[in-house]
């Protein structure tokens, strides 16, 4: 990407803790860093003075507007409406609220669909709420060749009873991009809803609910260089179709329904802050056009990051990479990367790198299903993950911290 396009060392200053620090923060899938603008947000929310929605004051009003605006940031983010988005203190608290109530509709005899290669998060509310219904789980598996996943085990286990079909939009594990089109076809045919985890996919493309035709799409803004707040998306006319769990006074119509006690309005605003900082990234006459073109940005220049690593762990043969190495296919794949360094613990590898001042993960990261598939039960890989704000240097350094090893 040219530099014109993508100023990767503007995009830097932009953010005080990647500013301020020689550590290369690699462990983006786990939370990104924060731009100034977000944080500026929430200061200003919680400095201006905030009070709880509802009330007969301006203070109030302000509250309201904080949290419209939220929903109208987010609707754009993943190009949904506004009355579709479910805002929860994260992705997993709302998972576990939405299982709840679309299980009110399962019956012994139906059937459910997760798939391994997504985070626990989006599998187990699922199958704690099958199992309180007498529901039957069946897993869609992937491929632990190159962790792509395996459509023709989604077909096997589809069926007429099947009700929904969980899934995720980039594994956190291994980078892998489902078919996700191809996926939600399938459900859809046999009359299944469709749960897109959207976590880990968020700060690196864009989604679309119009046309990916998903029923729910769920994030969690902090891996999207926000604050730790969680939503689902969805269609508006699946909110009103079921019926949350909630307190008496909480409105009867509308996302608000979804949503249990006060929210976090600075964490709110942090939000729309952050969905602005993305759409800046990018040009149009819209924000959702500028989000498109900043996520157009952010997959060529991740693109140039993941192929040099890649490169460079092909000259590295004590390093085994799990998924997708073929640099062909780095648009079926996030600059996310599971590896192992043989002969060593993949703990005591992030140690030495956190020692060099390189920060990445070990360990399944809630990709249970996935170290299960691979067998690398208990102690998992080691998870290294390049987010818009990293460099080529960085990825030299962590080849080179590796090389050490």
């Amino acid at each position: 990407m040219t530099s014109s396009a993508f100023d990767v060392a503007a995009v830097r200053r932009r953010f005080p803790a990647i500013d301020a620090s020689p550590a290369a923060f690699l462990d983006g899938p786990g939370g990104t860093q924060v731009p100034q603008s977000v944080i500026t947000s929430m200061e200003a929310a919680l400095t201006d003075s905030m009070s709880n929605v509802g009330g007969a004051f301006d203070r109030s009003d302000a509250s309201a507007a904080i949290v419209a605006g939220a929903r109208s940031a987010v609707a754009d983010l993943f190009d949904g409406e506004a009355v579709g988005v479910v805002f929860g203190q994260n992705m997993t608290s709302l998972t576990f609220a939405m299982s709840r109530a679309l299980a009110r509709r399962w019956v012994p005899g139906d059937e459910i669909v997760v798939t391994r290669l997504d985070h626990d998060a989006n599998v187990s509310p699922w199958v704690l709420a099958a199992a309180d219904r007498g529901v039957r789980v069946r897993v869609a598996e992937f491929d632990p060749t190159d962790g792509t996943l395996d459509l023709t085990s989604l077909h096997q286990v589809l069926g007429p009873r099947t009700r929904l079909v969980a899934v995720t939009a980039a594994s956190n594990a291994l980078g892998t991009i489902p078919p996700l089109t191809d996926v939600i076809a399938a459900a859809h045919g046999v009359g299944a809803l469709v749960y897109v985890d959207a976590v880990h996919h968020s700060a690196h493309r864009a989604i679309s609910l119009r046309t990916s035709g998903a029923d729910f799409v769920t994030a969690s803004a902090y891996t999207f260089f926000g604050p730790h707040t969680g939503m689902v998306i969805a269609r508006p006319d699946h909110l009103a179709a079921f019926d949350p769990y909630k307190v008496v006074p909480a409105p009867d119509t509308g996302p608000a329904r979804w949503e249990t006690g006060t929210p976090s309005f600075e964490s709110l605003a942090g939000v729309t802050a952050a969905v602005d900082y993305l759409a800046s990234l990018g040009v149009g006459a819209t924000r959702r056009q500028r989000i498109e073109s900043a996520f157009r940005n952010i997959g060529e220049h991740e693109a140039g990051l993941a192929g040099r690593f890649l490169a460079g762990l092909a000259e590295q043969p004590r390093i085994r990479l799990f998924g997708l190495s073929d640099p062909n296919r780095l648009h079926e794949r996030v600059a996310t990367f599971a590896i192992e360094v043989e002969g060593m613990p993949p703990r005591r590898v992030a140690e030495h790198l956190g020692e060099r001042g390189v920060y990445v993960w070990d360990g399944d990261y809630y990709a249970v299903g996935v170290m299960e598939r691979l067998g690398k039960v208990p102690h998992g890989l080691v998870r290294i993950g390049f987010v818009h704000y990293n460099t080529a240097d960085e990825v030299d350094r962590v080849l080179a911290a590796l090389d050490e090893v």
